[in-house]
């Protein structure tokens, strides 16, 4: 269906400017202000919301195959499109995984048949995620959008150098989930105040920062495209940020909740409960500074979903993930942008330009381009309740929190893949 959609005020993030969009066939046709509807074309009322180029997370979980318990394509994607987000790439801890052409098909059967927007699964690194073996990557590449062993870092230096070795020759991103296995001794929340007051085990920054520092050595060695996952430190940051001033080519992300909350935030209760753990006050500011410089990329939300049962053990016995989707932007915008420590111009940027650029999966609000458009009104204030979430998993430390900015549409293609825009 051709549409029109007028009156909005269009933010990408070069700008903000009052525009109307035209889209006919699936794609952009223009934007320009005061357009008079073409005859047949359906007229979306955009008057008071802002319009925005869809978000794309590049780190997801959607548990399919393996553990649809938890969650399947079709609920991951739809909580994706609730988001805002029409491209969402998802990593492989799953069962079987996606280590060959063979294991791939199975998740990728699922996506063609259940997938509402563009699910574009990862490859491991290692076979079966154990760091003993590498996957084929020329194999593999024309059907994954990355290569990961996330949930685990690949702990050998001489199996990550190889893996870099191959990322280059074929030109795919290594997308490493950094952490030290020697150092973590048991802990489960950060090695930090609160840990301490409340008896504890901790995991301490260096388990992530370190082995950013070994990968960084070998990216600058082999050239490879190197990606880090979810950064929580302060550490993490400054290593990232020297790096890139020496031209080594690395980008990395963080998650919602590392920007906006830190160890004094949290509670007894497996909300609360991910890995990285929610770091300190000093590691949270460090993450926003270092994502207003650009030393940051993008925001990623590590969208981690488990069943009710497994989230309600406690920070010592509960599962670690969370789940972020639904919550990413509204949370973002009212802790960052209304309160005046990013623009929002920059939020768009990092939640849907970057990823899309990084990982060379298209998109942007302009005409030719699809139509992969959200739709928001940021004066809309509710409050987060998990029992609206149309992920299965409910577990966020957000539950409660009162927000602005409310996703009303999401468009895919021009069509409408989720919708509460009611006028």
């Amino acid at each position: 269906m051709d549409i029109l959609i007028k009156g909005g005020i269009i933010v990408t993030g070069s700008g903000t400017f009052a525009g109307d969009i035209l889209v006919r066939d699936g794609r952009i046709v223009s934007i320009l202000p005061g357009l008079t509807p073409p005859d047949g074309v359906s007229v979306i009322d955009a008057s008071g919301l802002t319009v925005v180029p869809a978000f794309a997370d590049i780190h997801v979980h959607f548990r399919e195959p393996g553990f649809t318990a938890k969650e399947t394509i079709s609920t991951g994607s739809a909580a994706a499109a609730h988001g805002g987000y029409t491209v969402v790439c998802a990593m492989p801890n799953l069962d079987p995984v996606p280590d060959s052409p063979e294991t791939l098909a199975v998740e990728q059967a699922a996506i063609d048949r259940d997938a509402v927007i563009s699910v574009l699964p990862y490859c491991s690194i290692t076979k079966g995620r154990k760091g003993l073996e590498l996957v084929d990557f020329n194999a593999l590449k024309g059907n994954c959008v990355a290569f990961s062993d996330d949930g685990s870092g690949v702990q050998g230096e001489a199996m990550m150098r190889s893996a870099m070795e191959a990322a280059a020759r074929e030109d795919v991103i290594i997308a490493a989930h950094c952490e030290d296995d020697s150092l973590l001794r048991g802990g489960y929340i950060h090695d930090g105040r609160y840990c301490a007051q409340h008896g504890h085990k901790g995991i301490c920054s260096e388990s992530e920062w370190g082995q950013i520092a070994r990968d960084l050595k070998l990216c600058e060695e082999t050239g490879c495209r190197y990606h880090v996952c979810h950064i929580s430190t302060k550490e993490s940051v400054a290593l990232i940020r020297r790096a890139k001033a020496r031209g080594v080519n690395v980008t990395c992300e963080t998650g919602p909740h590392y920007l906006v909350l830190c160890e004094d935030d949290l509670q007894e209760d497996g909300r609360f409960k991910m890995n990285p753990p929610l770091r300190s006050a000093e590691d949270r500011d460090a993450l926003v500074e270092g994502l207003l410089d650009g030393t940051i990329d993008a925001i990623a939300t590590d969208h981690a979903p488990h069943t009710a049962e497994e989230k309600s053990h406690g920070l010592a016995g509960s599962a670690m993930g969370i789940v972020g989707l639904e919550t990413s932007f509204p949370v973002l915008y009212t802790a960052l942008v209304r309160t005046g420590k990013m623009s929002l111009e920059r939020l768009v940027e990092a939640m849907s330009e970057a990823p899309r650029r990084i990982f060379r999966i298209g998109g942007a609000l302009e005409p030719g381009m699809p139509a992969d458009i959200a739709i928001i009104d940021l004066e809309k204030e509710y409050i987060i309740d998990s029992r609206n979430f149309l992920s299965k998993g409910k577990a966020t430390p957000f539950e409660g929190w009162t927000v602005r900015g409310e996703v009303l549409m999401t468009l895919k293609d021009g069509r409408a893949v989720y919708n509460n825009l009611t006028k």
